[in-house]
């Protein structure tokens, strides 16, 4: 078995794989704080609760944006299941050709999604990670990833219209069933959610006006169930993109042609 960690600023998303398919996914607070003993203790128990023993994942692979937590996992894999996990980051082969101005900083999380998509659907693609950020990244169908845009995820712009005000109040993060709202949560339910829609729709519609595709977009992130239904602009959702890629480069890097053990 294969177990998949993806770090983010706010999740620690992890899958387990038997063979090609995902057994069982599971999310975590990625808090700082945590030791590597800590974190072990964590994953053995996510393990049990899917009827996994540690004995049976054979290997690891890891993609981080949190450079402490990368750290602890790796001791965290390394003590737990004796195994040294494929870090994901420069010089690791992805089959992109990441032709951004500065491939180094693009995000690990970013590359396995372009990875995934370019893998698996082989055409134009525009992925949208709803996450801590919201990105949006396209890869052509030949495999090159040069255009990439970021803008503050939907919690993030939450909290600041939260915490940088003295009176507004913290609200939950639900679309109302109309756009006239007549008191203060609803009034902000309203702003955050709609707004953050229309953004995500015109910078989707820009990007096809201005590199003059017919793309397939796609949706992933830990809230993309959020929206799917909402954005006519999104024509698939794939909650798995970011382990599907993280899988695919696995593979890539071991040299392994067929499926997964």
């Amino acid at each position: 078995m294969l177990l998949a960690i993806d770090v983010g600023n706010t999740n620690i998303f992890l899958g387990i794989y038997k063979g090609e398919e995902v057994l069982d996914t599971f999310r975590l607070n990625s808090k700082n704080d945590r030791t590597a003993d800590e974190l072990g203790l964590l994953i053995l128990d996510l393990l049990r609760s899917c009827s996994v023993d540690a004995s049976e994942i054979k290997g690891a692979v890891l993609s981080s944006v949190v450079p402490h937590l990368t750290e602890n996992l790796k001791m965290t894999l390394e003590k737990f299941f004796a195994i040294t996990p494929v870090i994901i980051g420069p010089g690791v082969k992805t089959g992109i050709n990441i032709a951004t101005d500065n491939p180094k900083e693009v995000g690990a999380d970013r590359l396995v999604n372009v990875a995934a998509a370019h893998m698996k659907y082989k055409k134009d693609c525009i992925i949208i990670d709803f996450g801590t950020a919201t990105t949006f990244d396209y890869v052509d169908r030949d495999g090159n990833f040069k255009y990439t845009i970021i803008m503050p995820g939907l919690k993030l712009a939450a909290d600041a219209l939260f915490t940088g005000t003295a009176k507004l109040p913290d609200v939950e993060l639900v679309i109302p069933d109309s756009i006239l709202a007549s008191n203060t949560v609803e009034g902000m339910q309203v702003g955050i959610m709609h707004g953050y829609l229309g953004a995500v729709k015109h910078i989707v519609e820009e990007q096809i006006k201005t590199l003059k595709i017919d793309p397939l977009v796609i949706a992933t992130g830990g809230i993309s169930d959020k929206f799917v239904e909402k954005l006519d602009i999104i024509d698939l959702y794939d909650p798995n993109l970011t382990l599907e890629g993280m899988k695919y480069i696995y593979k890539k890097t071991l040299g392994i042609k067929g499926d997964l053990d």
